[in-house]
């Protein structure tokens, strides 16, 4: 969660825009460190769902405006658990969003904020990044979703440091501790690395990409579907994207995937 207290919102709601294969959602309100408001939750929980809707997209990157990427939820509005619950909904959405996700962390990242780039499947920051989840200083109990994600992801020593510790991460920090999975050297070199790195999903086999992304992250929860794997890998094989990418393999081209 935040450490903001004002009450009321500031700034433009979040942002989606779709370009091909890649969604980009940007959040917009650089005054107040781009924190979370209670009808933003509701905005990108529908974003969201307009996002897996669209077949045509296979890449969904989260980013933000100002100096801040986000501070989280805003606790002057907290209004009871209710509040809470929402929040882990929406960043239980994130995880389960149907396609690539890539939190793009150019600044600070704070609270409940953490956990939502941390439920994307990549985190790339430039050098101002850091990270501070006081919850433990606010009284405030973290969700069981963000718990589970933070110990899975990174490990249950860095998640004490994390939770119970109330440490606060600059750039080096959260790549050693494997919450950044690329630290970049400047926000212009970061902005053009997930650009790169987001053709470069766009441009893998649909069924093949997103089923891999789906269940490894069922694997990771203990949750997998084995039979859902199966008829997952089934479907990939008879595809014609198989065929054709066997064939640009062959011809030393690039594949052209439909998704079938």
């Amino acid at each position: 969660m935040s450490d903001a207290s004002q009450g009321g919102s500031q700034g433009l709601p979040p942002e989606l825009v779709i370009d091909g294969a890649v969604a980009v959602i940007t959040l917009r309100r650089p005054e107040v460190a781009n924190r979370l408001e209670p009808e933003d939750l509701d905005l990108l929980c529908a974003l969201l769902a307009s996002v897996n809707a669209d077949l045509s997209v296979r890449v969904l990157r989260i980013e933000a405006q100002g100096r801040h990427f986000c501070s989280g939820f805003n606790i002057g509005r907290l209004g009871g658990p209710e509040a809470g619950e929402r929040f882990e909904a929406l960043v239980n959405a994130v995880e389960h969003a149907r396609p690539v996700t890539i939190a793009v962390l150019h600044g600070g990242v704070y609270g409940g904020a953490t956990d939502l780039a941390l439920a994307c499947d990549f985190r790339f920051g430039a050098p101002a990044v850091d990270m501070h989840v006081p919850a433990a200083r606010l009284g405030l109990l973290f969700y069981r979703g963000g718990l589970e994600r933070y110990v899975m992801r990174l490990g249950l020593a860095a998640a004490r440091r994390v939770m119970l510790l109330a440490e606060r991460f600059d750039a080096d920090a959260m790549l050693r501790i494997g919450y950044l999975d690329g630290l970049e050297a400047s926000v212009d070199v970061l902005r053009s690395r997930v650009r790169e790195v987001s053709d470069t999903l766009a441009g893998m086999a649909p069924l093949a990409l997103l089923g891999m992304k789906k269940h490894m992250n069922r694997i990771a929860r203990g949750m997998l579907d084995a039979d859902e794997l199966a008829s997952d890998i089934a479907r990939a094989d008879a595809s014609d994207d198989l065929r054709e990418g066997a064939l640009a393999w062959r011809e030393k081209r690039a594949p052209r995937f439909t998704g079938h």
